[in-house]
């Protein structure tokens, strides 16, 4: 079979027992978060999606929290039917990690939803809203042919007119909005010229996608790459003429389920849910053949042959990941130097040793491999994806590790990278400096590591590191990787509070504000921004919104560092007490007992939620901390 994205070929089958698995949901819904992960990464149509969120939403009704899924609020407000997708979108969230609760609006009523606070969907307080408009819901005035003026003019209009809905939302709910780029429609006025005539379809919908990146900037909001969805499967099969005038529905129905995962994918990114390893196998995987059987030179992988491109391919989809930031791994049934050989002599390898972070070649089953090198880089299981040829690999893999991506691969390799990059397991809402350096950042990790298990003590060990420990206010330049790290760092995070970018900028500039960015360098390399915290004063307290740290540095003593930090501010600004709380979560029981290790008293225990206080001039600094502390000024990056 041909591949096809709509099909969502990376997931599983799905299983003949699927509606006696929900009905065995329902009955037990407080067991079910872990489970109905795995049945909503199945290739599930639109009625069956909408039944797996029955599941979901009995779940819901009946208390259960579904963890580890993570709650999220979305409105949905478009110009056509949104109930016949809407129910689709829990399942799908399902597959990445999100118990998402859905809320609709009226049909057709825009901007009366946005803007009035009583609405449905503003009333629900959403975390997000999602403004699914195509140009059928835009007020483009006539345009006439070849005149760009008139063309901008009409741009221009519908651009403000999302605006208007943008200020609506965020004054009555304060949510985020994620708008849609335009679909163009296939019919065509000039043939090969419409994207030079203005005023044509193509033309239109080009230079408004062009400005709605533009006000998804200036708004600090996400955008959803409706036009290159559509374009993925043909703008023919996207559009479908009578089922809008029929149902009003925006797009084939035919294409729910790729949509709703394509939205989902889109939510779980912005709330820091998206893979950053991928593990990968090596006979058949990377090249064709078993190098243990075959030997270096029987192994096919380079140019002049189909197969042995094919592979070429694979590779090079993994190295462009690597040039991105995603971290690389090997796991692979196999004799370690045996395996090793094709990264450091093979010449026509893309991938060499150096690309790859932690390389497990042995024969030990493979689920408890990829545990291992979990471990090693430190990372949930949750932000691995594991490709390998195998079916039986696979399976056993998901069976033994539900949080892992194994996504599904076809027979032919040449269509394996189409598939892995198909199914958005690396989806992204931005991308910066940081971002491209994470993948050395583990590396040089693994070589702390190293160097650690050879240290006689701790003490040794952090100070034979040479660290430097560098503080600055947020800056303009580091607001993207900031908000970046608040909204995906979950186990060394008090509050886990989410920002937008925008909503960051605006707190880094309000005068009630303290905050606080720490970057971390050694003698290994620079580990860029670890630690982020973010403190509203109120009179001559300061309280602790929000105080976190990348699991990459755990126990550096740089928690030690910050707050040190903070003391020394507090005391340059006459600050008397610093207020802490810790929210619990499923993840961050690693900071539980943060405040009371550093002397901070108990004001207030609510189920779990607790509150602390220190007064600064009682706090008793901690000598000899392993760092030279560096202080930057408020124009430094």
């Amino acid at each position: 079979m041909a591949f096809s994205v709509q099909n969502l070929p990376w997931l599983k089958p799905t299983p003949e027992d699927f509606r006696a698995r929900c009905a065995e949901f329902d009955k037990r819904p407080h067991e079910s978060g872990v489970a109905i992960m795995s049945l909503a990464n199945c290739r599930l149509d639109a009625n069956k999606l909408a039944r797996l969120t029955k599941s979901i939403e009995i779940a819901r009704e009946n208390g259960s929290n579904l963890a580890p899924m993570t709650e999220f609020r979305l409105g949905v407000i478009g110009n056509g039917t949104t109930c016949l997708y809407a129910p689709a979108l829990p399942a799908a969230a399902a597959r990445f990690g999100l118990n998402l609760e859905v809320v609709q609006a009226d049909y057709d009523q825009v901007i009366q939803e946005a803007t009035n606070p009583a609405s449905t969907v503003n009333a629900a307080r959403p975390d997000a809203v999602l403004l699914a408009l195509d140009k059928r819901g835009l007020p483009f005035g006539d345009v006439e042919f070849g005149s760009f003026e008139q063309e901008q003019a009409a741009v221009e209009e519908a651009i403000d007119y999302l605006r208007t809905i943008r200020t609506g939302i965020a004054a009555a709910s304060g949510a985020f909005v994620i708008y849609q780029t335009l679909a163009p429609f296939p019919d065509s006025a000039f043939g090969s010229m419409d994207r030079r005539v203005a005023g044509t379809n193509l033309s239109m919908s080009a230079l408004f996608n062009r400005r709605l990146e533009d006000l998804a900037r200036e708004s600090g909001d996400y955008v959803l790459n409706v036009a290159g969805l559509a374009a993925s499967v043909g703008l023919e099969t996207w559009h479908d003429p009578v089922q809008w005038n029929h149902y009003k529905l925006p797009f084939s129905q035919k294409l729910v389920p790729l949509y709703v995962d394509h939205v989902s994918r889109l939510i779980a990114a912005i709330r820091g849910k998206s893979r950053k390893c991928l593990v990968l196998d090596l006979d058949n995987t990377l090249w064709s053949g078993v190098v243990g059987d075959d030997g270096l030179e029987g192994i096919l992988v380079g140019q002049g042959d189909a197969i042995a491109e094919a592979h070429l391919d694979i590779q090079k989809m993994a190295l462009d990941l690597h040039s991105r930031g995603i971290i690389l791994a090997i796991c692979s049934k196999n004799d370690d130097e045996i395996a090793l050989q094709p990264f450091r002599e093979h010449p026509d390898m893309l991938l060499r040793e150096e690309h790859i972070s932690v390389f497990q070649a042995n024969w030990t089953d493979k689920a408890t491999n990829i545990e291992a090198i979990a471990k090693v880089l430190n990372i949930g299981l949750d932000a691995i994806v594991f490709v390998d040829d195998n079916p039986f690999e696979r399976e056993q893999v998901r069976e033994a590790l539900p949080a892992l991506a194994v996504p599904e691969l076809p027979e032919d390799p040449a269509l394996i990278p189409r598939t892995v990059l198909s199914a958005g397991y690396f989806e992204s809402v931005i991308f910066s400096q940081e971002d491209r350096a994470r993948a050395r950042q583990y590396r040089d990790n693994v070589k702390r590591a190293e160097l650690q298990s050879k240290s006689r003590s701790i003490e040794d060990y952090l100070k034979s590191l040479d660290m430097v420990i560098r503080f600055a206010p947020f800056t303009a330049a580091q607001l993207p990787r900031i908000t970046q790290l608040i909204n995906k760092t979950n186990q060394f995070n008090l509050t886990t509070r989410r920002y937008t970018e925008k909503e960051v900028a605006e707190l880094s500039r309000s005068p009630e504000t303290y905050t606080l960015q720490a970057r971390l360098r050694d003698r290994f390399g620079d580990n860029g921004i670890i630690s982020v915290v973010i403190i509203n004063q109120v009179g001559q307290t300061w309280d602790i919104e929000t105080w976190l740290m990348s699991c990459r540095v755990l126990g550096r003593n740089v928690e030690d560092a910050v707050l040190h930090q903070l003391v020394r501010a507090a005391k340059e600004r006459e600050v008397g007490e610093i207020i802490g709380h810790y929210d619990p979560t499923p993840k961050n029981s690693l900071v539980k007992d943060l405040f009371a290790n550093f002397g901070f008293d108990l004001v207030e225990d609510e189920g779990g939620r607790t509150t602390w206080r220190l007064e600064v001039d009682g706090f008793t600094p901690r000598d000899n901390l392993p760092f030279e502390v560096e202080q930057a000024g408020t124009g430094d990056d």
